[in-house]
């Protein structure tokens, strides 16, 4: 399979998938299979089913579709994130709302990818959720770029964040994991988890997803940092 891309983590990775088309579900497990450092976990064609399934699985990463029969992708995310909590999930759909993005973000997922995404396209992003990533495709990083653009909101106003903070935010928002800010910032990654915790506390969240969907409004994000997507390698 030469157009599978190999995750750059020495862990594996359980995956379960949530699709209710047969034949895109199985191409998923297929890929997921077929590369290095993952594995498939469990397939669902319901949000029903994946909520009987996965918290009985060792699942790492969850691939999401929102339109499902009856229970909404959407839905199923807040619920399997209350029940675990430590779950990564990329929704994988065909919708391009930007209501929908930021209600799926909310709920709790870690990347939205549209399905014409390639093969290398969605298994890079699931290396990069796990790592801390916020994967999404490039439509998609725009609409969310362009929404918080338009809300002229400053960090001053919503939080009193300092510039450092700021900063920090920014390269959450960004998609990178802590030792990428640190080294862009050149700072330790413990004074990196110092300034989180704070910047946590300010914005009244309990996460750096939280932290970054909050943080999409904000113009003083808008000017620096962008989502990050997954590269077409």
């Amino acid at each position: 399979m030469g157009h599978i891309a190999r995750v750059r983590d020495t862990k594996t990775l359980n995956v379960a998938i949530v699709e209710d088309d047969d034949r895109f579900r199985k191409s998923l497990a297929r890929w997921v299979e077929g590369t290095n450092g993952l594995r498939c976990s469990g397939s669902f064609s319901t949000a029903e089913e994946a909520l009987k399934g996965i918290p009985t699985t060792n699942a790492n990463v969850v691939i999401m579709d929102i339109n499902l029969p009856n229970m909404s992708g959407i839905e199923c995310v807040g619920r399997l994130r209350a029940e675990r909590p430590e779950l990564q999930i990329i929704m994988l759909t065909v919708h391009e709302d930007s209501d929908l993005i930021f209600k799926a973000l909310q709920a709790g997922a870690r990347g939205y990818l549209l399905k014409r995404s390639s093969p290398d396209q969605i298994l890079e992003a699931i290396g990069d959720v796990s790592r801390g990533g916020a994967p999404m495709s490039s439509n998609i990083a725009r609409k969310v770029v362009q929404s918080f653009e338009n809300k002229g909101l400053s960090f001053e106003d919503q939080a009193n964040l300092t510039k450092r903070e700021e900063e920090i935010l920014g390269g959450v928002v960004r998609g990178l994991i802590n030792k990428e800010i640190a080294d862009e910032l050149k700072i330790s990654v413990e004074t990196i988890r110092v300034h989180l915790k704070n910047i946590y506390e300010k914005l009244h969240v309990r996460s750096r997803t939280e932290a970054a969907i909050k943080a999409y409004p904000l113009a003083g994000v808008a000017q620096s940092a962008a989502p990050r997507f997954p590269s077409s390698r």
